[in-house]
């Protein structure tokens, strides 16, 4: 039974374009481009509930009230296969923040290892949106959300492209508070800890490196 902090979106654009990311002809130019337009797609659905406050302005009309942000949000894109969402999140909140984190996940345990921080010494917005196209063991977006809460956020929410149970099954049990947002939840994971049927490697995908498997 999915988590009640899981969303996936059955949008008819979402689904469209998350054929042509799985298609293993996409070539990594049309990969990157529809990266961009399906993380749009699910960050617009994650930021349904952003605060705001009101704000006084004057139309060519009349004066009205009209409304602004009232949270600050803050864009972690997990190096290197993030990195393709961050535009796209960019466009819909031009204010947010942008900081990265690296992480790489270890062949041999399939553990997560930390390799740069760039977060200022304390938080400073009041969301933070961790951007991962892949959701496989939870690994990585676990030891994410856990330097997150560390350093002082309080509302955190995933965004990925695609899930298996496992890695929701391993993020939802150490961090409940934690809200998933994603195009698909796929069958499960393979013995070397890929999401099946998956899309491969997003970062080779998106970049050209390594090869279909």
């Amino acid at each position: 039974m999915p988590a009640p902090s899981l969303h996936v979106s059955r949008h008819p654009a979402v689904l469209h374009k998350l054929a042509i990311l799985r298609d293993e002809n996409t070539e990594p130019k049309k990969f990157r481009e529809v990266v961009r337009e399906l993380s749009w797609l699910i960050g617009y659905e994650a930021l349904a509930d952003v605060g705001v406050r009101a704000l006084e302005i004057r139309t060519p009309m009349e004066p009205m009230t009209a409304h602004q942000l009232d949270e600050r949000i803050g864009l972690v894109p997990i190096l290197r296969a993030g990195l393709g969402m961050v535009d796209a999140m960019l466009e819909l909140m031009p204010t947010a923040q942008v900081w990265h984190l690296g992480l790489f996940r270890d062949e041999r345990t399939l553990r997560p290892v930390e390799y740069y921080n760039k977060l200022p010494d304390s938080a400073t917005v009041d969301l933070c949106l961790i951007l991962d196209p892949m959701l496989a063991t939870g690994g990585s977006a676990t030891a994410a959300i856990e330097v997150l809460k560390k350093w002082g956020a309080v509302r955190i929410k995933l965004v990925n492209l695609i899930a298996a149970p496992e890695g929701v099954e391993a993020v939802t049990s150490a961090h409940p508070d934690v809200a998933i947002y994603c195009a698909a939840l796929d069958r499960g994971l393979n013995d070397r800890g890929y999401i099946q049927p998956g899309l491969g490697d997003a970062g080779d995908r998106q970049f050209g490196t390594g090869r279909a498997d």
